[in-house]
């Protein structure tokens, strides 16, 4: 019997018991190979959404997010989330306020929140930097995730977090917590493929683990391309292409026929 795809429901069963898989893809590849690879839950853009995403990926949980700012209002948000839902969505992704969160919930749509280290918002924490390393800071991570679950949020990422603190915090909330660099004491691991494929250059997350260099790969696919090229225009200059097997061939007849109009127009 195929494997039925997940809801709300079963992810909140599963708390507690066993550590789920998540990623972030980008594309509809991605998402392809993460479903055939077993992940069990995504992030995506809202872009991919569609009839094509959910052949690909028939099983899995997704949950599409924006760029905060991109969403304003809470009309924004709401119309977003039925849009996912209506689209082979499962859940929506929202950085938002507690207002937000409170209305979208209101609407039945399923929302994932945000705790820790919140990128749109890490001014507020000091920057891009670990969150909860003090009794204080670690009491209004222990906040936000209250708050959180009070406005309805069924999920929450926990960002970057001291995984001492993620793990008293998790078996305290009825909230599915999901880890990106927090320790496994949460319900679910989230990294980014990009950071899973090595694609990244410069800075890699402490919390990141490199699978495979696509990087390197694609600095050799670039020296393909460019040497394709330049084989291309050196072809062109010296005639060598076309070749005959590249063209369209006429019949002589037709041929005749066409010169003899063309002569007397």
């Amino acid at each position: 019997m195929p494997q039925k795809r997940p809801t709300v429901a079963d992810l909140l069963s599963l708390k507690g018991k066993r550590q789920l898989t998540m990623l972030r893809v980008e594309t509809l590849e991605e998402a392809e190979a993460a479903e055939k690879a077993g992940i069990d839950m995504l992030s995506i853009p809202f872009e991919i959404l569609g009839p094509e995403f959910r052949e690909a990926c028939p099983t899995v949980f997704a949950m599409p997010g924006r760029a905060p700012g991109h969403f304003i209002t809470a009309e924004d948000h709401v119309r977003a989330g039925w849009h996912a839902l209506t689209n082979g969505g499962d859940a929506i992704y929202c950085a938002a306020s507690l207002e937000i969160i409170r209305r979208l919930r209101d609407e039945g749509i399923p929302v994932c929140g945000h705790t820790g280290l919140i990128p749109s918002k890490a001014t507020w924490t000091g920057g891009f930097k670990a969150v909860g390393k003090t009794a204080e800071t670690a009491l209004f991570v222990w906040r936000q995730v209250k708050a959180l679950e009070a406005a309805g949020a069924f999920a929450a990422e926990i960002e970057v977090v001291p995984y001492q603190i993620a793990s008293a915090i998790a078996p305290k909330t009825a909230m599915f917590m999901i880890s990106m660099g927090a320790g496994s004491g949460c319900d679910a691991q989230y990294l980014f493929a990009c950071d899973v494929l090595g694609e990244n250059r410069g800075h890699v997350p402490r919390h990141a683990k490199i699978y495979r260099n696509f990087a390197a790969e694609y600095d050799r696919l670039q020296q393909e391309r460019i040497a394709a090229f330049k084989e291309l225009a050196a072809d062109i200059r010296s005639g060598s292409y076309p070749e005959r097997k590249h063209l369209v061939d006429l019949a002589p007849a037709e041929l005749d026929a066409f010169l003899q109009e063309f002569e007397k127009a």
